[in-house]
């Protein structure tokens, strides 16, 4: 087992840090190359022999790559294919089924690297479906591996998604340590690796949701050196993408709108829906989040909300949008609508990371103050406080506290004229 040219391909290319894209570059097609990698397309002896000259094999590896497949080979491919149609159906519970047969296949036949990627696709669907915690065991297992010392590429992507699964449960500080310890490693890949740029945005969005906005920057910066006039217009697109939401949380609105209208620019519906609403949905967060009310970022928002309705999504994800829809109604000074779809939000808010379920009850503390009703507003400005603290965002923790003296202050006040009337 493990001879089979498109397992071989696959844990050669992502060993490196390449991207289907960046192996087949101005010869074969992203889809060409998904297709030998997923076995619907058997490849010529030509092919063979340019993709390992791509990837830098000895003609040794050629041999091994042309090898029959056993029947265990064809039991692996095939609960692979089946992972891989599901993925690209978005059935990611029975992705998540399908990856985890055939990492046991490939465990029991020995082949490390075809385990190694197919535990790595099983983490990726758990993930997808908001199973974070369980998710992290996989990932803190892969990374015990030694595959993941041996390879800078399996180890910066195991790095990076074990930052990112921290980061979605509010553990900001372990979110950054993992984060900077993939960035540190990927120092080694090529430069325009989707890998390495990867590595770079889940540090800079941990970075940047722990109130760390002057570091966050820093990288930003260093992220838009590794990406030049060569990079794909879709990878470009993500970079501006990030270096935007750091402008926006710098309060440089300017330098905001111009990287977030590029990415509007390069990044594309058409080439992936689900990445196109993340975007949208960033995009009117910090937006809102600046105090930036405006056409575009209604007209964000409701991008993010249709394109949401069509690729579906977590419970998270819902409510991360039907919050953003809330602020803008808090912003826009209707009060009555925004306390209503905030309470029906707070009534979830366990599907929510630490931080964003803080947030949902900061915003609803501060609207339920305008509308009046300070007591409630009070307990939920107390356990946003909570939440942030637990989250370790200390910048978020005292805009609660600024918040819940506001009111005290002003029950004093009422309770001392009403005193000396």
């Amino acid at each position: 087992m493990g001879n089979g040219f498109g397992e071989k391909l696959r844990a050669e290319r992502l060993e490196r840090g390449l991207t289907q894209a960046e192996l087949g570059k101005d010869l074969y097609s992203p889809s060409y190359i998904s297709l030998l990698e997923t076995g619907r397309r058997e490849p010529t002896a030509e092919v063979i022999e340019e993709l390992a000259r791509r990837l830098e094999l000895a003609p040794k590896a050629l041999e091994a790559w042309s090898q029959p497949i056993t029947v265990s080979d064809a039991e692996y491919v095939l609960a692979g294919l089946y992972a891989r149609q599901a993925w690209d159906l978005r059935d990611y519970p029975l992705a998540a089924s399908h990856a985890a047969t055939a990492a046991q296949i490939a465990l029991e036949g020995k082949n490390t690297s075809a385990w190694w990627n197919m535990t790595y696709m099983q983490a990726e669907c758990l993930m997808k479906q908001g199973e974070l915690r369980e998710c992290q065991k996989i990932i803190e297992r892969l990374l015990e591996h030694p595959m993941a010392t041996e390879s800078v590429g399996l180890g910066v992507r195991a790095r990076q998604m074990l930052a990112a699964v921290c980061h979605g449960q509010g553990q900001l500080a372990v979110a950054v340590q993992h984060g900077l310890e993939a960035v540190e490693l990927s120092a080694r890949l090529p430069r325009n690796s989707t890998v390495l740029i990867g590595a770079h945005r889940i540090l800079i969005g941990a970075l940047a949701e722990s109130g760390r906005l002057d570091e966050a920057w820093k990288y930003c910066m260093a992220l838009y050196e590794q990406v030049d006039e060569h990079a794909m217009s879709q990878l470009a697109g993500e970079v501006a993408w990030v270096i935007g939401n750091v402008a926006f949380m710098r309060h440089d609105y300017a330098e905001g709108v111009k990287h977030h209208e590029r990415a509007a620019k390069l990044l594309s519906p058409a080439n992936d829906i689900e990445l196109w609403a993340r975007f949208n949905k960033a995009s009117a967060a910090v937006r809102l989040s600046s105090g930036i009310v405006e056409p575009e970022t209604l007209s964000s928002i409701e991008r993010a909300e249709l394109a949401f309705s069509i690729v579906g999504g977590t419970k998270s994800d819902e409510l991360e949008v039907a919050f953003i829809r809330a602020r803008w109604l808090y912003l826009t000074g209707d009060i009555v609508a925004a306390v209503e779809k905030l309470r029906e939000i707070h009534a979830e808010r366990d599907a929510l990371a630490k931080h964003t379920a803080g947030e949902v009850s900061l915003l609803l503390g501060k609207s339920l103050k305008a509308a009046g009703e300070a007591d409630e507003a009070l307990v939920r400005l107390e356990e946003a406080q909570k939440a942030f603290s637990a989250a370790g965002a200390a910048d978020r923790v005292q805009q609660a506290l600024d918040a819940v003296l506001e009111i005290r202050l002003a029950q004093q006040r009422a309770a001392a004229a009403a005193k000396a009337s």
